[in-house]
């Protein structure tokens, strides 16, 4: 859905935002004594809390967010975002208590999208970590009323290395605002706590606006899937496009491998020992033959009872099983094994000249957490 913008065009519209709760009531002069609805008897009447407060809570949060959604001057973010976005050095985040918490996390969004950024403490600055900083970096400060003391003591350490200083407030008029080279006002209807005090919505308004701006960046600079994933080889994303069959499979002596002529008697060990469930059949060459699972197994018992004793593997076995390539993604065997008409334990990895050269198993996938 397309953004509209005010007549003076500074401020973003309701479109992309939740339904509008101005109408709402938010009885913040009530808070502070929670109503008793079918309390607990075992529950002490000071720790009671009920459904309709939670709600009334949750509304009156959401109403003071869309305040913020529809009050943020675009140019104002716009200008961040490109700011942020032509940086040649590293973008570091600092910020005192709960708008530190906020700052640390934003930067670290950045990081896993690839973005050279980093937390810097204050405190920790001024006693000898601000010779990290250079003239190519730029120092986002964050602070809801923009006279956090040790930030205002930072600025003209940073502004001395020749860093680019941008600040995000919530207060008009801040001394952080004024001594800094930008300013961004994040619009602040009253926090949720019923004395105004506790940052509850300002910290949600700040991290809602750094993680936006963080896939903006992410938009501009085009990062691809591939990309992103690279930066989270542990996660569940990250492995289902990192890692290849060729990754996961099993090789060389771990593979329960027979020739079709073999007895399928003499070959129980061999299929039941290496914990694949089946038998991959080859020939002398390590061409793919079939496969006989310990499935084909039960079945041929039942249909031929003490003949089993004279059935070679390659009368039995199935001589056009699902194969995959080495090179394929790892999530690609998974999709291929729980394909139609009916999903399978294994697949045989082969090349383009038919041989065998693994097998993978959807408890290999699954252990390596594909």
């Amino acid at each position: 859905m397309t953004p509209t913008y005010n007549n003076n065009g500074d401020n973003l519209h309701s479109s992309l935002l939740m339904p509008s709760t101005s109408d709402l009531a938010c009885p913040l002069e009530t808070m502070g004594s929670l109503p008793q609805h079918s309390p607990s008897d075992n529950e002490p009447p000071h720790l009671r809390i009920d459904e309709t407060t939670l709600l009334n809570l949750f509304k009156c949060q959401q109403k003071h967010l869309n305040f913020f959604f529809h009050n943020l001057s675009l140019p104002q973010t716009l200008s961040f975002a490109r700011t942020l976005l032509s940086a040649s050095g590293t973008i570091f985040f600092t910020g005192v208590g709960k708008s530190g918490f906020v700052a640390n996390k934003i930067s670290q969004t950045l990081v896993s999208l690839g973005i050279r950024s980093a937390f810097i403490s204050p405190v920790d600055a001024l006693h000898g970590d601000i010779g990290i900083l250079t003239s190519c970096d730029v120092v986002v400060l964050f602070s809801k009323s923009g006279t956090t003391e040790e930030l205002l003591r930072l600025v003209p350490c940073a502004r001395a290395k020749g860093a680019y200083l941008a600040s995000v407030t919530s207060v008009e008029g801040n001394a952080l605002a004024a001594a800094c080279d930008m300013n961004v006002h994040l619009p602040l209807e009253r926090e949720l706590c019923p004395f105004d005090l506790a940052p509850v919505t300002s910290t949600a308004i700040q991290m809602v606006f750094g993680d936006t701006v963080a896939i903006a960046l992410m938009g501009a600079r085009n990062l691809t899937k591939e990309e992103y994933a690279a930066n989270h080889p542990a996660g569940r994303i990250g492995k289902s496009l990192i890692f290849k069959v060729k990754d996961v499979m099993k090789k060389q002596e771990e593979l329960p491998v027979c020739r079709e002529g073999d007895l399928i008697m003499d070959q129980l060990v061999e299929l039941t020992s290496k914990g694949c469930g089946c038998l991959v059949v080859i020939d002398e060459e390590y061409h793919l033959i079939g496969t006989f699972t310990d499935g084909d197994l039960r079945r041929t018992l039942k249909a031929s009872g003490e003949a089993i004793f004279k059935l070679t593997v390659g009368e039995m076995c199935n001589r056009m099983p699902r194969t995959i390539s080495p090179d394929s993604m790892a999530v690609e065997a998974m999709k291929k094994m729980e394909a139609p008409p009916s999903p399978v334990q294994f697949l045989p990895v082969v090349d383009y000249r038919n041989m065998l050269i693994g097998i993978v198993t959807l408890h290999g996938l699954v252990s390596a957490g594909i």
